[in-house]
């Protein structure tokens, strides 16, 4: 997953992230360039999810809301 699939329309994406998993923050959405690794490892901590589904609901809320 690069930056700029994680960066495009972030504000919808990360709407969408907290709708599904209800626990994240914002300051766990935050996202900061190059920091990416961090951000997945802080939704995956807050639920519990393995990395690989965290990165699937990344990709398929950037493509609903980007398509």
């Amino acid at each position: 997953m690069t930056t700029l699939e994680i960066k495009g329309d972030w504000n919808i994406t990360k709407g969408k992230l907290k709708q599904k998993w209800a626990k994240l923050t914002d300051d766990d959405l935050q996202f900061v360039e190059g920091k990416q690794e961090e951000l997945l490892g802080r939704i995956q901590k807050r639920t519990g999810e393995t990395r690989e589904i965290v990165e699937k609901a990344l990709k398929e809320f950037r493509s609903s809301c980007c398509s």
